[in-house]
């Protein structure tokens, strides 16, 4: 198993303990962690290779 993939389970276990949570707080704290887990696992796919790194827009395409 893929790191990235370990860390997308994090991040649903994330959103189900959100949904199961008690209150606001708890719903709040649980929803930024799998926010947090899927930024990671998208880091991780870059960091393996597989998707692209982002491009930047160079000056000269900005005065186009």
């Amino acid at each position: 198993m893929k790191q990235s993939d370990i860390f997308r389970d994090n991040a649903e276990n994330c959103l189900q303990l959100a949904e199961r949570s008690d209150g606001q707080p708890a719903y709040n704290r649980y929803s930024r962690m799998a926010d947090a887990w899927t930024a990671l696992a998208k880091e991780q796919d870059w960091l393996d290779g597989e998707i692209p790194p982002v491009t930047r827009i160079g000056r000269q395409e900005l005065d186009a």
